[in-house]
């Protein structure tokens, strides 16, 4: 497969570098590095997929994540974060192909995967972090800073806690980072229907139609959204997937969790420019690669050129062929971004940008990012909730 990289704007309605909402100018980043593909760890086919790491449970205040492992070198660590409705099974292709230079570990966020719901009951993005920033703080006593991996919600998520605590992350990878994107068309949703259901009254049978499907329906119809061809997904990866989807229905909060989270995100997406995600974007300074696939129909990569342009020190890869979950749909060309960002990270030949012109406390940060979703939103929009 051919990788495009960017070497001009897109046309966007999100902000340039400048930070001026609908300025089309975005800056071009320079290009990302590739590593050499002898420099993979293990992955799995469509046909034959790596099995689901291992995992364990780690205490958090008063939260208990479950965490997958991928073994590998110790002088190194990446951490992975899922999108909405996702889970660390998400990462298990791509952390193997890093596994040759990383130990990695994937969380579940809380209400997600096997981590139960927050005590708080706070799903907010800016809760979340708390939660990651919370963790790496922890694990930074024994490995030092991480290299951060999010995709779509999860990608939101570590950007937030990049901003707040670059002394917790060497490097930062953001797959469709769930950025500002509030385009009304039905496709992003699933079609037409699950667009009705977002009717308050008006969607009450779709609703009905949609809390009807067995789990194994609605996970060919959310692979179908995040994949640019789901039928590349292998029988048995399916198969894998499907067993998680049955586990996760069976959990009596997961519906709680998803609609929550789905508000949160949206609450980011409506707030004003002082607590908006382009706001914490301009404060990251660990060297940022963002990976955008070209037919995600969730996030738009119209968001992509901007994105980097937004990141101090980010630099922008395009995937052709590939939809919302690049890290699942091309796990070795993405793991060869990672790493080249990585060495390129240590050689410093893409080097970190300079302090943030504010102060970046934990608490301080996040509360200052925290959003308020705008009064009159239904609640019925989260009840046809996208993995973003």
């Amino acid at each position: 497969m051919v990788c495009v990289i960017v070497r001009r704007p897109v046309p966007s309605t999100g902000p340039s570098r400048s930070g001026r909402r609908g300025d089309t100018s975005a800056t071009p980043t320079p290009e990302p590095p590739l590593a050499a593909r002898t420099a993979l760890g293990p992955t799995g086919t469509a046909a034959d997929p790596t099995p689901y790491w291992p995992g364990h449970e780690v205490t958090v205040g008063d939260t208990t994540l479950h965490v997958r492992e991928t073994p590998g070198p110790a002088s190194e660590t990446a951490v992975y974060v899922h999108g909405l409705g996702g889970s660390s099974n998400n990462w298990t292709e791509l952390a193997g192909a890093l596994s040759g230079r990383c130990r990695g570990l994937a969380v579940d966020l809380p209400g997600f995967g096997r981590t139960p719901p927050p005590a708080s009951g706070d799903y907010r993005p800016f809760a979340h972090a708390a939660t990651l920033t919370a963790y790496l703080d922890d694990l930074a006593r024994r490995t030092g800073p991480v290299h951060l991996l999010g995709n779509s919600l999860g990608g939101a998520v570590s950007l937030l806690t990049a901003a707040a605590r670059p002394d917790l992350v060497r490097t930062l990878t953001l797959v469709s980072p769930a950025m500002p994107d509030l385009r009304p068309l039905p496709s992003r949703l699933g079609g037409r229907r699950a667009a009705l259901a977002l009717l308050p009254f008006l969607g009450a049978a779709a609703r009905a139609e949609q809390a009807a499907e067995a789990p194994h329906e609605r996970l060919a119809r959310t692979m179908a959204l995040c994949h640019a061809d789901p039928r590349r997904v292998g029988d048995r990866a399916f198969a894998m997937a499907a067993q998680e989807a049955e586990e996760r229905a069976a959990l009596a909060w997961a519906p709680e969790a998803l609609h929550h989270s789905f508000l949160g995100l949206l609450g980011t997406w409506l707030t004003p420019s002082p607590r908006s995600l382009w706001t914490a974007a301009a404060s990251v300074t660990a060297p940022t690669l963002v990976v955008w696939g070209e037919v995600d129909r969730l996030v738009g990569v119209s968001r992509a050129a901007h994105t980097a342009a937004a990141l101090p020190a980010g630099r922008l890869l395009r995937l052709p062929g590939v939809g919302h979950v690049a890290q699942i749909e091309r796990p070795q060309t993405v793991a060869r971004a990672v790493l080249g960002l990585l060495d390129a990270a240590a050689d410093g030949s893409w080097p970190a940008a300079g302090a943030p012109a504010r102060p970046t406390g934990d608490d301080a940060t996040l509360r200052h990012w925290r959003p308020r979703l705008p009064l009159g939103v239904a609640r019925t929009v989260a009840r046809a909730a996208v993995p973003v």
